[in-house]
């Protein structure tokens, strides 16, 4: 994962003890950089120790960072004392970078409470946080309202902070596709791109008609078809599947790839039920396996926005992120369920997985047509969920997430396939019910619920449902 670059602004209150404004960011550059992030700040020749109080400081330091606004995923406010509210507003708003800010704050010790020593941060992080508000500039906060930058909670914070970044600017100007036409069983997965358009989500079209015409123009022995069928069985055992299949599977995975490649996408929803298996013979999840793995998310039944939530939890946790169906109870377990899909889940979330036929529509179309599919179990370890919609009755983006776990719970499935566990998985079972959002969820291996909150709710302006173990 790249490591980010922070601007740093160190806020600082004249008549209060200027040695800790200077140790505060000493202190504080000392922990990103053994955290490995970058900073850019002014130095304690450009300005008194380096922090900004003034205008004249607020300029400066405003100048500083657009000079580096091509680096700069962040911005840290950190505040050793109360900090000048106006200083630390008028350095952000005279930069204009749009990008998240964290707005942190030293905590005081009670035998340090008179004026050598007490900061009174406490307070002086509400009236920054109250200037922001009033400039119109966003921004984020650490878990703890006042938190030492050496402890384990601000690591945290810093973790989720870097994650936050990498959503919001990975959504800017992003652009993905769509290949085939909704299946028509499925309503659940319409959207609207003009609601994406408007989000900075661009959507190019393909028709299945045009990949299979392309695909008729490709013979097995181009090398281009040979490359690709070699990276398939690379990536997976395809014993027992027919060889046709295979180089069906090579040759639509080559168009794809240079359709991709072309309209410079990050990823793709594809039709496959049941136009693929009835008029080209083999289901597309493995190559959408493939791609979702090296981190070009696919999502099938052409669930774009649900391909959207893939792409969202991958810039967050630097991971391949997968779609899957809320599917099942398991047993009497209310925090428990099954998630399932048939599937083409990437490699990364599999105990072991092989290349199979699609059992569930195999018996409509035959056997022969169906297979391409990647089965297994999926290994167990941490969860985030992420379900993104677009509410066109309200003309908005709508989202929910949240975290859990992948358990170890045996279970005998075909398809790809694992027992979740989530705290008061009822309680978001009945907001996911209630408030019509579809049966797909994105999902990926990792913790990181708070930062992918922080960015759509926050950064993004959708209106987000942050699923947590316990009522706030």
């Amino acid at each position: 994962m790249a490591t980010a670059t922070f601007g740093l602004i160190v806020g600082n209150r004249g008549f209060f003890p200027a040695v800790l404004a200077r140790d505060g960011r000493e202190k504080m550059l000392r922990v990103l950089a053994g955290e490995g992030y970058q900073t850019v700040s002014l130095g304690p020749e450009e300005t008194k120790f380096g922090a900004v109080e003034t205008l004249a400081e607020a300029r400066r330091c405003a100048d500083l960072f657009k000079a580096h606004r091509d680096v700069l995923d962040g911005v840290i406010v950190t505040l050793p004392n109360f900090g000048d509210e106006r200083g630390v507003a008028n350095a952000l708003r005279l930069a204009g970078l749009d990008v998240p800010v964290l707005v942190h704050a030293f905590p005081d010790e009670p035998e340090k409470m008179l004026m050598g020593g007490r900061r009174d941060s406490f307070c002086g992080k509400i009236s920054v946080c109250n200037n922001l508000w009033q400039y119109g500039i966003r921004y984020s906060l650490t878990a703890r309202h006042t938190v030492a930058p050496e402890s384990e909670s601000f690591r945290a914070d810093l973790k989720s902070f870097a994650a936050t970044c990498r959503i919001a600017q990975g959504l800017k100007n992003v652009r993905v596709g769509v290949l085939g036409a909704r299946p028509a069983a499925f309503n659940t997965v319409r959207f609207s791109e003009k609601l994406m358009e408007h989000a900075g989500i661009t959507v190019e079209t393909l028709d299945l008609s045009e990949v299979f015409g392309r695909i008729a123009r490709l013979t097995d022995g181009d090398a281009k078809v040979k490359a690709k069928l070699a990276s398939v069985h690379e990536y997976v055992s395809t014993k027992g599947v027919p060889e046709p299949a295979l180089a069906k599977m090579a040759k639509f995975g080559v168009v794809v790839d240079e359709w991709m490649e072309a309209n410079g996408l990050a990823g793709t929803s594809i039709q496959c039920w049941t136009a693929m298996e009835e008029f080209f013979g083999v289901v597309p999840c493995t190559l959408m396996s493939l791609m979702s793995n090296t981190l070009l998310p696919s999502a099938c039944e052409t669930d774009m926005i649900g391909m959207i939530a893939m792409y969202i939890l991958q810039l967050a946790a630097g991971e391949p992120s997968a779609i899957v169906d809320w599917n099942n109870n398991f047993g009497d377990d209310p925090d428990k369920a099954v998630i399932f899909h048939c599937s083409n889940l990437p490699k990364h979330f599999f105990e072991d997985f092989k290349m199979d036929f699609q059992e569930i529509i195999a018996g409509s179309v035959g056997k022969e047509n169906t297979y391409g599919t990647v089965v297994g179990k999926l290994k167990s370890g941490p969860l985030t969920f992420c379900r993104v919609s677009t509410d066109d009755l309200h003309g908005k983006i709508r989202a929910y997430m949240g975290e859990g776990e992948i358990t170890s719970d045996p279970l005998k499935s075909f398809g790809g396939y694992g027992v979740v566990r989530i705290p008061r998985l009822q309680d978001l079972l009945h907001y996911i019910c209630e408030n019509g959002y579809e049966h797909h969820v994105a999902v990926n291996r990792s913790h990181y619920g708070r930062a992918v909150a922080d960015a759509l709710g926050n950064y993004k302006g959708w209106d987000i449902h942050y699923h947590q173990a316990e009522v706030c």
